[in-house]
This record gives structure tokens, sequence and C-alpha cells, in this order.
């Protein structure tokens, strides 16, 4: 199938969140370059006002933004996703901040944001775009918050496109690992994806956003590179083998003491018989 041209975005007016982030900012930069009119929202503003200050877990904070980047653009022909944060949890621990801060940002800031922008988006039969992530079927340790919320915004812009599509474009682009600021928190508990997964390029989910947002027609689903296409067909037709897959991986890199920087990682290895490394 042939790539749409990203000059159809040209005079779009765009509103992107998580504008400041890695993927975010990446976007805004080509949006401009592109010709659209684009306007961010993220809780880090910029001083040019092309990003306005806003946090996707306050609902006032929302309405109030949206409003003011509807109107500032004159309508909306895209919202595009971006907001969204990655904390490392124990899914056998009881749900702490961390989870419900995943919750809050990766679902409903894409919820809140996206029934504030549906009058606009309605009225000039605009295209909302969801970034999930691969991770949405295929379940990795210690990244369960991140996981469930990614794979309920799946379900979320599934619902969306059940009832507004036939006024309102929906995608939702799943990419895969990307080495960006969000892995932070794995870093720092010591249980890192770093080197574990195939890693694509910033710039692969950023086209992929992209041409999902020009495309004449919204797809449905999409994956950044080909073989997050595979992975993508694979989580959704054959979970029972991703499972198995998983699980022997997980074993594996236990083993191997791949997993075992941090104290969160104890007991992974102690189920598995793995002492943790000393020293």
């Amino acid at each position: 199938m042939p790539r749409p041209p990203l000059g159809a975005l040209r005079g779009k007016r765009v509103l992107v969140t998580g504008a400041s982030g890695a993927f975010g900012s990446a976007s805004m930069r080509v949006l401009r370059h592109l010709g659209a009119d684009a306007v961010g929202l993220d809780r880090k503003p910029d001083d040019a006002g092309r990003v306005l200050a806003c946090d996707v877990t306050d609902e006032d904070a929302v309405r109030r933004a949206v409003g003011a980047a509807t109107e500032r653009l004159g309508g909306l022909d895209r919202l595009i996703h971006f907001a969204g944060v990655g904390p490392a949890v124990d899914v056998g621990a009881m749900p702490d901040q961390c989870v419900r801060e995943a919750l809050e940002v990766n679902l409903l800031g894409t919820w809140r944001t996206t029934a504030a922008a549906l009058p606009a988006l309605v009225a000039d039969k605009g295209r909302v775009v969801v970034t999930a992530s691969l991770l949405a079927g295929l379940p990795l340790p210690f990244a369960s918050a991140y996981v469930v919320s990614k794979r309920a915004v799946t379900a979320y812009a599934d619902s969306l496109r059940a009832e507004y599509g036939t006024h309102v474009g929906v995608t939702t682009v799943h990419p895969g690992y990307v080495d960006t600021p969000i892995h932070d928190d794995s870093r720092a508990a010591g249980v890192s994806l770093d080197g574990l997964v195939p890693a694509e390029r910033l710039r692969d989910t950023v086209l992929a956003v992209l041409r999902a947002a020009a495309a004449p027609r919204p797809p449905r689903d999409v994956a950044s590179t080909a073989l997050g296409t595979a992975a993508l067909r694979l989580t959704r037709h054959a979970p029972g083998l991703v499972d198995r897959v998983t699980a022997t991986e997980i074993a594996d890199l236990v083993r191997e003491g791949r997993l075992s920087g941090g104290e969160i990682a104890r007991g992974l290895h102690e189920r598995h018989g793995a002492p943790m490394p000393t020293g």
C-alpha cells in the first residue's frame, strides 16, 4: 500500500498532546515544516505560545486548554495523542500512585482531551490519532501499569470509532520500544528494557502517526515498522503463542541476570528460583 504524502497535512488544524515530549516536540516541528497549523498541550508550555500549559489529569484544565487551542486554530482537523507516562511497578503489589498516574494520564487523559475536542472534531469531520503501544499485547515485566493503560486506550479508541466513526476518523498507532525519557523510571528502578527488545527509532513513530493523520482514509491500526506490524498481527491473532514465548523469554532473562538491577526484581527472581546477583 502506498504511503500517503505528508503534504496532505498542509493547512490542517492540529492539536498535539504531550507536545513538549520526545514524540510530541518532533511532531510539532514536522507539522510546522509541512505548513500545518499546530498547537500543543503539555505540562511544560513553551515561551512561543505554540504549546499551552495543560495537565491532562485535570478536567477543568483540559476544557480550558482545548477550548483555547480550538479557538486559536479556528476549528480542529486532527487531534494527536502523545501524552504518556511509564512507571516501573510490580503487578503483584497493591496499585499505588504510580499505577493511578499511568491510568490518569495514558487512558483518562486521552479520554478527557478527546471528549473536550469532540464537538470541534465532529463539526469539521476531523480525526483522532491515539498512540498506544505494542506492549498493549506483549506484556513485559514491571511495565504492567503502562501495559494495562495502553491496552485500555486501544479499547477506548475502538469504542470511540464505534460510536463516533461516522463523523470522526480514529486511528490507533502501536509503536515498539523507543529510547525516550519515558523509560527513565524503569532505568532508575534497575529493570530497564534497554537491549532486551528490538528498538525502533523515534522518527518511525512520528512518521507513522503523521502518515495516519495525512491518509485520505483513517487506517484502523498501524505499527511503526515492518517488524512492529508483524508483532501487532501476532499479538492479535495468536495471543496464546505470545503468552508462551513471553514466559520463556522472561525465564531466560531472569536466569541470565538481565532483570536484576533493583529491589523490585527480587520477587520475580524468587519465583523463578534464581538468586539475585550480588556485587
